[in-house]
């Protein structure tokens, strides 16, 4: 017992310092001091094992935590990017945002619908921009997806022009071109002196060809430049270009005319005729044939 529970052994964990010289500690610990230190070795070798223990324990506590977080992290994405308001909201709003945002500064052409190429608002502008320097008349262009608020276009058109300028004074030489692209269809509005100088024929007839048959075929940069031609041709007075040809547009029909179902009638009963004597002679010429010879 003596060498197992010897100071000397034992000091390395219980004293970091240098230890004692072997004689020394010999003459001062006493022999019958030997089986008291068994017990506070024992028990201070039980603490020191309880306490490296301690760190360790409170690692699940902390990963249930992280657990905790990223669940609710993932719900709160989910939630975001799955919310049926969030999405309907900004889908709705297209049309009043062209309302409430007023006529372009810098250019004439609000494509909310996202349809016109950056050729076609460059043309247009140019166009435009020329026809007001020389005749003071000012065409702005909308593009919209849907309307969720008026029955069609016309109405969206004129509810467009009060809006940006309420008074008569203000929409006198203005005009309104709005283009549909869900319901293929558009509408011209202005003001007295803007319907006045373009006239009647040409506002019907730029509505039901250009923007509606071209719309149809979605070549929507080419409904929204041919009608600004078409309208600045009438405002200079110059001849009307027209809209699309109607042989560009027409489908061909699976029907027979009526010419061409009496003369396959004619050929149908023929063959069939010539059937039905076949059938019938055929088999009485080889009667009679195999009855004579008998």
């Amino acid at each position: 017992m003596e060498t197992i529970l010897s100071p000397h052994s034992l000091s390395p964990l219980f004293n970091p310092k240098p230890s004692t010289p072997k004689a020394l500690v010999s003459s001062l610990q006493p022999k019958s001091n030997s089986l008291s230190l068994t017990k506070p070795i024992t028990s201070s070798l039980k603490k020191y094992q309880l306490q490296s223990l301690k760190p360790s324990l409170p690692i699940p506590t902390s990963w249930f935590s992280y657990a905790q977080q990223g669940l609710a992290a993932l719900a709160l994405t989910l939630a975001l990017n799955f919310s049926p308001l969030l999405s309907s909201g900004n889908a709705l709003a297209s049309e009043f945002d062209v309302l409430n945002e007023g006529p372009p500064k810098e250019t004439y052409v609000i494509d909310d619908a996202g349809v016109l190429s950056r050729v076609t608002r460059s043309d247009l502008k140019r166009l435009l921009s020329d026809l007001e320097s020389r005749k003071n008349f000012h065409i702005n262009f909308v593009t919209v997806r849907k309307l969720t608020s008026k029955a069609d276009a016309f109405e969206y058109a004129d509810q467009v022009l009060e809006r940006w300028y309420p008074s008569v004074e203000e929409g006198n030489d203005k005009g309104i071109v709005v283009l549909v692209t869900s319901q293929k269809e558009g509408a011209i509005t202005g003001g007295p002196a803007f319907v006045q100088a373009v006239g009647e024929t040409i506002l019907d007839a730029t509505v039901s060809e250009n923007l509606p048959v071209l719309a149809t075929e979605e070549k929507y940069n080419e409904a929204v430049y041919s009608s600004a031609k078409r309208l600045v041709a009438a405002i200079d007075g110059l001849p009307d270009p027209g809209g699309p040809t109607f042989k560009d547009n027409k489908r061909e029909s699976n029907f027979k005319t009526k010419e061409e179902t009496e003369e396959k009638r004619g050929q149908f009963s023929l063959v069939v005729g010539g059937l039905l004597v076949i059938a019938f002679v055929v088999p009485m010429a080889q009667y009679y044939a195999y009855v004579s010879r008998k």
